[in-house]
């Protein structure tokens, strides 16, 4: 495999160590999302004030891992003088990311009541998962590192990643309306393509020492079972072929997806009576409640020729014969596939597809409006993909509670998201909007600590939005009397 292909597969599949609504966290039950709040709940697009809105770009990533720590680094410091190295210990590894792009996404009022949106979007999800095992970096071979885990059966490992480009259409409208509250209601239907699928599987890994009266004591292994793969699109790249021509033949060969949202939004009204430098008080609540069901749907790709499936383990197999087996002459995974034919009891090759499920999860959203231009907001993620089951391929969102206080107008705003994530992960964040930039930080530890930068991530989005209002009356919150800053 070339080295172009290695590098495109870790661009997807580690593109979390670069990063709610699609994770814009800042900005979640803002009237203000616009077209980035379709991606958290659909009908968050009808209670917003402007005719249309577009976001040109967007970024975000986010990742979660105990098996490395980077030290001397944050965003503020040069990446030359930072160190990193696996943790050494006793414990079950584990590692999260996710990532995506947004392209062109579009919010078009159709009238105070009704709206639409599209867009493109790329987006990347990858977890790893392993059993208790004990590691240093001190360990020279098989041997140690078995002698040092013999209390630790069964190994397994669990690896798994899903990268996919998505086209998508919403549309949301006023359900209920009158004097006390607002109903919307909406709903998304995505169209993509698989752009990049793995896994990796070792279950009931075993093994046992034996006494050798000339040798230091040995270890046969004993059991394990093994199953891996990737999609076809990276053996469809050719060594003589252009870069650009290996990008169009890798999107190609790719594998059709797709996936719904949908989403209700209970607004309670202000009660409160307009002054003269009021706005429109049409968009205005005291109480925002959502609940939406996100990402329910799987990508498809088809098996690599180098996928495998392995049962058992041959007799008499032993730490030495992995050491030989596996030495400087495993360099890619055809060598890789050779030697591992020689230690398992079967081995069969993976053809036809597999379907990864998304990261399906229940939204809970809770916005209040304080007074001024504060508000508080709570979001609660439950993640629905495991319900797959063990026997389904599935990835998983990393978000789980997040509370924003935050200060906002049309054109600027400041945010503080406090989140506790899937992960396990207490992070406290940062993020501003100046005019169409939103920019923020999913943990504020990327820039008042250098030990942090490998959880973490961060948000940058730009945003042009028409200059008028939907409705008759246009909204005057930036039209101040003299003297006056917004």
């Amino acid at each position: 495999m070339r080295i172009k292909v290695i590098i495109l597969f870790f661009a997807f599949a580690l593109n979390g160590r670069l990063t709610n609504a699609q994770h814009y966290e800042a900005i979640n039950g803002s009237n203000y999302a616009g077209s980035l709040g379709s991606h958290n709940n659909p009908a968050s697009i009808v209670n917003t004030p402007y005719k249309w809105d577009i976001t040109l770009f967007g970024i975000q990533a986010q990742a979660a891992t105990n098996i490395i720590r980077i030290e001397n680094y944050s965003i503020l410091s040069p990446a030359s003088k930072s160190q990193y190295y696996v943790r050494k210990g006793e414990f079950e590894r584990k590692g999260a990311a996710q990532a995506n792009i947004n392209l062109l996404n579009t919010r078009i009022a159709i009238n105070q009541k009704k709206a639409f949106a599209f867009g493109a979007n790329i987006r990347t999800n990858t977890r790893i998962n392993t059993s208790t095992y004990y590691f240093i970096d001190t360990l020279q071979n098989v041997r140690d590192y078995l002698e040092k885990n013999l209390n630790n059966q069964p190994l397994s490992v669990n690896f798994i990643q899903s990268g996919w480009l998505e086209i998508y259409g919403s549309y949301a409208q006023t359900i209920i309306d009158n004097d006390f509250m607002r109903l919307n209601a909406g709903a998304t239907i995505k169209l993509s393509r698989g752009l990049s699928g793995a896994q990796a599987r070792l279950e009931n890994g075993r093994f046992q020492p034996i006494s050798n009266p000339i040798n230091p004591v040995s270890y046969l292994i004993s059991n394990g079972d093994t199953r891996y793969g990737y999609s076809s699109n990276y053996d469809k790249w050719q060594k003589n072929a252009s870069t650009t021509e290996n990008l169009r033949t890798f999107v190609t060969n790719t594998q059709g997806g797709a996936s719904i949202d949908a989403g209700a939004e209970l607004l309670i009204k202000t009660q409160a009576v307009a002054a003269a430098f009021d706005d429109d008080d049409y968009f205005d609540y005291k109480w925002k409640l959502g609940i939406s069901l996100i990402d329910l749907g799987a990508n498809q790709y088809g098996y690599s020729k180098n996928s495998r499936s392995t049962k058992g383990i041959l007799p008499n197999i032993t730490n030495v014969d992995i050491n030989q087996k596996f030495d400087s002459t495993t360099t890619n995974i055809t060598s890789f596939n050779d030697s591992l034919a020689t230690v398992v009891g079967q081995m069969s090759g993976l053809a036809g597809k597999f379907r990864i499920w998304n990261p399906a999860r229940l939204l809970l959203n809770a916005d209040y409006y304080i007074q001024g231009d504060f508000y508080v907001n709570a979001s609660l993620s439950i993640n629905l993909s495991p319900l797959a089951g063990n026997k389904r391929l599935y990835v998983r969102d990393m978000s789980r509670f997040i509370i924003t206080p935050r200060w906002e107008t049309r054109r600027w705003g400041v945010y503080l998201p406090v989140s506790f994530n899937a992960e396990n992960k207490l992070w406290v964040g940062g993020a501003f909007k100046a005019g169409p930039l939103l920019f923020g930080l999913h943990n504020l530890g990327y820039v008042f600590s250098k030990k942090t930068i490998q959880n973490g991530g961060g948000y940058i989005a730009l945003i042009i939005k028409a200059p008028t209002d939907t409705g008759k009356r246009r909204d005057k919150r930036d039209d101040c009397p003299p003297g006056t800053f917004r």
